[in-house]
Parts: structure tokens; C-alpha cells; sequence
């Protein structure tokens, strides 16, 4: 009986999040936060209502931002050896000490 009880909430809290991190315009047939509130209040029936009747169809876009979509950084420091400024001005350097 404790791991039906244990699989029962496991699965109350797969459809509450997956409710609470799917966008707002990919629910299906009810506005989000009504779908949270049906899941919170009933857990199992709301949990099967929500797989079958308001969870999104297809396959869901990637979390993360795509490496073009990101924020232009600027670059990390190199080391000294691969910066040709930094080569050109130790060896005028070097050369000014002979």
C-alpha cells in the first residue's frame, strides 16, 4: 500500500509540473492556470485529465536557447601565446633590450 501511495504522489507531482512549465498558449482546451488548479485539487483524475485532454501535442521545442538565439559575449581572454598584438609587442620589446 505505501508504494501505491508513493507512485500516486510521483505521479501528482509529474503532471503538476509538467502543467506549471508548459507555456501559457500550449495548453489544450483550458487556460493554464485552470489545469493547475484541476490538478492540484483532484490529483490523480486531473493528473490523467491533463496527459490526455490539455497537455500539448507533438513534440515540445527544446527548454534552452538555441546557440543563435543566445546573447552575443564577448570572448574570453586567450593566452598569451595565441594573441599576435601581445607577440608583436614582446618582441619589440625584446629587441629594444638588446
Amino acid at each position: 500500500m505505501p508504494l501505491l501511495g508513493l507512485a500516486i504522489l510521483a505521479f501528482w507531482l509529474y503532471c503538476l509540473f509538467d502543467v506549471i512549465t508548459t507555456p501559457d498558449k500550449e495548453s489544450r482546451n483550458l487556460p493554464k492556470l485552470l489545469w493547475v488548479l484541476i490538478v492540484v485539487l483532484m490529483p490523480v483524475a486531473g493528473g490523467v485529465f491533463w496527459l490526455l485532454l490539455g497537455r500539448p501535442t507533438g513534440p515540445r521545442p527544446p527548454r534552452f536557447l538555441h546557440v543563435e538565439d543566445r546573447p552575443s559575449r564577448p570572448e574570453a581572454p586567450k593566452g598569451p601565446d595565441d594573441d599576435p598584438d601581445f607577440l608583436k609587442d614582446l618582441d619589440r620589446r625584446l629587441r629594444d633590450d638588446d
